[in-house]
């Protein structure tokens, strides 16, 4: 049984002008594949088509590409095929840039015309595996550096404006400003001497008279006065 037998896969094609869109370079390349996938018993599940990108061309430009790395590292499925290593790109240094980069992430690349698993052969190479384990440490670098950077843009976020984005207080939509006035109003009545409506009171009223929540669950004391008291962002009610 091969070692590929039930393996789930995505196809890779990429041709680089108008004549090879319209012309055999994706029927040629998606036979190759297919032929490659069924002698080993592979599943290829979603093909990825470049259109009019040259084989100079970096990984970070080719929009098809993009969005199958962002699958691969969502669904699970670690596996690539293309016809041969020119349609992953011809410039060597490009090729090996993407090669690394798959090799880093996990990712076995295999070419069709030759059966190699051209990421595996990556590993075996001393060299290469160095730099292989170089990426996946700059690219943990990157990923703290951003976190960093995030969490500092927050931070300059509440003391600018009392808050960072994300859930935006009640009153910034669209109808909220009506709901606010009428807690307001109702807040100020007096209800006795020296007393006014309680939180749980007005919350019943606002349901009463038909104010909506944000949510769409009943009004409660506890949303109410967060919101009357300004001091934090709406209540999931």
């Amino acid at each position: 049984m091969s070692y590929y037998q039930g393996v789930k896969a995505f196809s890779y094609l990429r041709v680089s002008d108008k004549s090879q869109i319209e012309g055999d370079g994706f029927p040629r390349q998606r036979a190759a594949i297919a032929k490659h996938a069924k002698h080993f018993g592979m599943e290829i599940v979603h093909e990825y088509a470049e259109q009019g990108m040259t084989g100079d061309s970096s990984w970070s430009d080719r929009p098809a590409f993009q969005e199958m790395v962002s699958a691969i590292l969502d669904n699970g499925v670690r596996t690539i095929v293309v016809e041969n290593l020119t349609r992953l790109a011809r410039a060597y240094v490009v090729q090996d840039a993407i090669l690394v980069f798959l090799a880093s992430k996990g990712v076995s690349l295999i070419s069709a015309d030759t059966g190699e698993d051209v990421t595996a052969a990556f590993h075996g190479d001393p060299m290469k595996k160095a730099i292989i384990q170089m990426q996946a440490v700059f690219s943990e670098l990157e990923k703290n550096s951003l976190v960093r950077k995030l969490k500092a843009a927050r931070a300059r976020s509440r003391a600018e404006n009392g808050r960072c984005e994300g859930r935006k207080p009640f009153g910034e939509r669209d109808g909220e400003q009506d709901a606010i006035e009428r807690m307001r109003r109702l807040r100020r009545k007096p209800v006795g001497k020296d007393k006014r409506m309680s939180f749980a009171k007005i919350a019943a009223r606002l349901q009463e008279e038909g104010f909506p929540t944000r949510t769409g669950k009943p009004w409660s004391a506890a949303s109410v006065k967060g919101i009357l008291g300004r001091g934090s962002s709406f209540q999931r009610v």
